[in-house]
This record gives C-alpha cells, structure tokens and sequence, in this order.
C-alpha cells in the first residue's frame, strides 16, 4: 500500500529538479507536464530513474488500480485508497486549468466524466474517493521543477453541487431554445444543424479554473525565494490521522509537520483542523 505521505518521504529522499533531463532518453517523458505526472507516480511507488520498464510496469500494477489519459479524470488511483489529479503550472499565480471537469472534492464514481474503466477498476465496488491534487510548478521557459504541493480535495474545493447547478441552469438554458436539435453529450450541449442547411453544429463546453492553491495558501506554504526546491501538503486532521503510524512519524521526526486552520470551502465561516507539511531545500 502506497499514501500521500510514503510519497512525499521518496520526493525528500530522491529530489530531483530537472525532470525533463532526469527521463531524458528513456521514452518516458516528451515534455514537462509528461515528466512531472511520472515522477509523481514513480514517487508513489518508490522507484527512481535507474528502474528498468517491466520492473517500472509491475510497479504501478502493484500500487495503482487505475491509470487513466488526458481526457477524462483522475490521472491515477492508488489501489483501494485515493485518486490522484495532477497538473503543472508555470507561474504561482496563474489558474489551474481544469479543461472540462469542475473542482472537485471527492471523486464519485457516478461521475459522467470518469470512464467505465476507472468506475470499475477495483475488485470491490466503491462510490467516492479522495482526491488529490498536485501540483507542480515549472518557472516558464526552464526545465527546473521549483516546487510541488499536495491539496486534498476537500481542502481546495466546495461540493459537488455547488458547480453542478451552473452547468446544469446553463444547459437548461439551451434546452430551452426553440427549434434546435439536441444530442446527448457530456459536454454543457450540443447543438445540431444550427444553419439552414443543417451542416453546422455547435458544442457548448465549459472551461473551468480554479486559482493556485500556491496563491490561495500562501499565507501558510513555505516558498522561500532562494530555496532551490520547496514542497508543501494540506490534509485535513481526520485523514492525516489515518495514515499508518511509521509514516507519520518518519515526517513529525524531521520537524516538517505542523497544525493550521483553514477555511472551509462550503463555508468560509468555518475553520477545519489541518495538517500543513512543508519541506524545503
């Protein structure tokens, strides 16, 4: 069984920066983004470069009950335990662009956007999981991974609903136009044979960003300017005390742990018990 805080013991213990270099030559990665999703699943495996590819393979079998494409969420699954989104960013400040899929505090399995595969990917059925995102930032114009940050879900993100009701009054809103040809769509509609001919069609797809966490937290994450590498996670209480005792204490031991609050994103009024890990090199 692999978590998030067996991950983040193999990034401390193997950092690397130039990711596009370190898989340089091995077909495993053609540009940044490709790097960084593979080094965080090595990470979760606790494997490095030097891994031959059908150990590489056997690996993420072990660890992963899904691996999933471009197209449709989540990028992985930890096998019976937590999805894994994870997206690259070349600024601090700039938007994390979502593409097609809401935010998103936990994964359901109920989820159009998921394929049959992914709902299926385990021996027994399950219908919401954790999720987390990382999210790696790549100075533009450099190859140098300067910093990585985990956010679960349900830190980051409001429920489910709280999107879905625009989506939803936004296709409504189309349905409601006379006189036009619907098809079925996991997209916000799409519309027939607009023109007098009937050779036009119209997709309606929404475009959803959320803002950094590395902006929304930065009154909590440590990004020291001259650091050279800095990585940061927010769990809630609950979840981070339901990780195995040995990784806990392998973190608590190196003094990267601590206690904070954050804003409920349901209620900003509320404040939740959190854990804050933060490591710098």
């Amino acid at each position: 069984m692999t978590n998030l805080l067996v991950a983040i013991k193999n990034i401390i213990e193997n950092p690397v920066n130039e990711l596009v270099e370190y898989y340089k030559g091995t077909n495993r990665a053609n540009n940044m983004g490709d790097a960084l999703e593979k080094y965080v699943k090595d990470a979760f495996c606790g494997i490095n470069n030097n891994t031959n590819d059908t150990e590489r393979d056997r690996k993420y079998s072990e660890y992963f009950s899904y691996l999933g494409n471009s197209n449709n969420p989540p990028d992985l699954i930890l096998k019976n335990s937590d999805a894994v989104e994870v997206k690259k960013n070349e600024s601090l400040t700039s938007a994390i662009a979502l593409n097609s899929s809401y935010p998103k505090s936990k994964l359901y399995a109920d989820d159009s956007r998921i394929t049959v595969d992914c709902k299926n990917c385990e021996d027994t059925p399950w219908s919401e999981k954790d999720i987390i995102y990382v999210i790696g930032y790549n100075p533009k114009n450099t190859k140098q991974l300067k910093s990585i940050c985990f956010v679960y879900g349900d830190c980051y993100a409001a429920r489910k609903e709280i999107y879905a009701q625009f989506a939803d009054k936004i296709s409504q809103g189309i349905r409601e136009i006379d006189g036009i040809e619907l098809v079925e769509t996991n997209e916000l509609a799409k519309v027939k044979k607009v023109d007098p001919l009937g050779i036009t069609d119209l997709r309606v797809r929404g475009m959803w960003h959320i803002e950094s966490p590395m902006k929304l937290f930065k009154y909590i994450f440590k990004l020291t300017d001259n650091a050279k590498f800095s990585l940061n996670a927010i769990v809630l209480e609950d979840k981070y005390n339901s990780f195995p005792e040995s990784d806990r204490l392998y973190l608590e031991e190196k003094g990267i742990v601590s206690n904070i609050e954050i804003k409920s994103p349901n209620n900003p009024a509320k404040l939740l018990k959190a854990k804050l890990i933060s490591h710098e090199k």
